[in-house]
């Protein structure tokens, strides 16, 4: 829609490659976290467990079965699931926050706010690096995007969702950092907690008390389990909606609908095959699956990435007009008229916010493929580029084998009432 007309069907077919990357990995490193938070309690509750990596894939693995089985059952039940872990997540919050505010030793505001603890030659290097975590909590705003579809007036709901998100999610995260800057009691302790969750080992020395840290970190342990029922309906129906355009290998299955769940089962079942296969990944490597973390963080973003750089090019040219006076009403379609939405910001505040946007994503990709140390062996380097460009290679060799000839373009379904 807002390529040049000679580009769009390649720069449409990659930027969808992206982003089935980009939300393959993003639900496997959920459900990694999900399942190593769950052996990290057990670590801290009892000194006499014995963690093996393949622990953590086994529990890894039975949040994907939990994931699978509330998006299996669909319907009206999965709505109401993420009504309760929204008031989870707020109560969470309070639950969490309170406990370490009123229960630990302080620091002061200069050992917050004035005093680094840095292993890379400069301060800025340490906070680029260090901004790739941050980007992964902050990525997946589109998952509303994929569930378009399945939502009353999307034109309205999906930006007020993607707007919500970021606010809420915002003011609560950095309320948190505040909080537990001030309350991290030993930092030397906490980054090298057995639990290998420095969170944990703060928790514990705020209560003294393993079954109060336990508890605050259960709750912790619940939202991210329900994270990734909602992360596999986004992916799953990102997969399929690419399917459907006939994008991928295998599209003929994949994006078929079963007519007696309203489902698109087949995604949903490849989804967590390909997170059950790459958790398999932690026996022979930690380090390798922290990767995944980062082929996420640069595959969703290289998706925002090529969008923005578009909108930017069409924002520029004036290509974009803020009302509809087409003859036969279409717009917003390939090769049709642009016209703005519901939500847009105009003129040179739009330009100016678009360009910090093009040159913030286009640092986190840059520094999503660096390792998470100086000097790192080759156990430690940070791999993710080889999988980023071992698959956009794959995805355009396919490409100009076979789908060239079958991919035109996202398919516009339209009903007639």
């Amino acid at each position: 829609m807002l390529a040049p007309a000679k580009y769009q069907k390649f720069l449409s077919y990659i930027t969808g490659w992206f982003a089935v990357l980009g939300w393959q990995t993003t639900f496997t490193a959920c459900a990694f976290l999900a399942g190593t938070m769950i052996q990290g309690a057990a670590i801290l509750s009892s000194s006499a467990y014995h963690a093996l990596s393949w622990h953590g894939t086994l529990l890894t693995w039975a949040s994907l079965v939990c994931a699978l089985g509330a998006n299996l059952v669909g319907g009206s039940l999965l709505p109401r699931i993420e009504t309760i872990v929204l008031v989870m997540h707020v109560l969470g919050f309070l639950g969490i926050v309170i406990p370490l505010a009123y229960m630990s030793d302080h620091k002061s505001k200069e050992e917050v706010f004035l005093e680094f603890h840095n292993k890379f030659p400069t301060q800025g290097l340490s906070w680029f690096i260090g901004m790739t975590s941050c980007a992964f909590s902050f990525a997946g705003g589109d998952a509303a995007v994929h569930m378009a579809e399945e939502v009353e007036n999307p034109s309205r709901v999906i930006p007020r969702a993607m707007m919500l998100s970021v606010v809420v999610n915002g003011c609560l995260g950095f309320g948190m950092l505040i909080v537990t800057l001030f309350c991290e009691g030993n930092l030397e302790a906490a980054i090298h907690s057995a639990t290998g969750y420095p969170f944990m080992e703060i928790f514990y020395q705020t209560t003294n008390s393993v079954p109060g840290a336990l508890a605050m970190c259960s709750i912790v342990l619940i939202i991210q389990c329900s994270a990734i029922i909602g992360v596999l309906a986004a992916a799953s129906r990102q997969l399929w909606s690419f399917a459907r355009d006939k994008g991928v290998p295998g599209w003929q299955w994949l994006k078929q609908v079963s007519h007696y769940r309203s489902l698109p089962l087949w995604a949903i079942y490849l989804t967590v095959l390909i997170s059950s296969m790459l958790a398999l990944i932690n026996i022979g490597s930690s380090v390798a699956l922290d990767d995944i973390l980062s082929m996420a963080v640069s595959g969703l973003y290289l998706s925002y990435l090529v969008v923005l750089v578009m909108l930017l090019y069409r924002r520029l040219k004036g290509d974009i007009s803020v009302c509809d006076d087409s003859k036969d009403g279409i717009v917003n379609m390939p090769g049709a008229k642009l016209v703005w939405g519901s939500f847009y910001c105009p003129g040179v505040y739009g330009i100016l916010i678009n360009i910090i946007a093009v040159l913030y994503t286009m640092l986190v990709v840059f520094f999503s493929f660096w390792p998470s140390k100086m000097s790192p062996d080759v156990r430690e380097m940070n791999w993710s580029v080889v999988g980023i460009g071992g698959t956009s290679v794959l995805a355009i060799v396919y490409y100009f084998i076979h789908a060239r000839h079958i991919y035109t373009g996202p398919v516009i379904e339209v009903s007639i009432n």
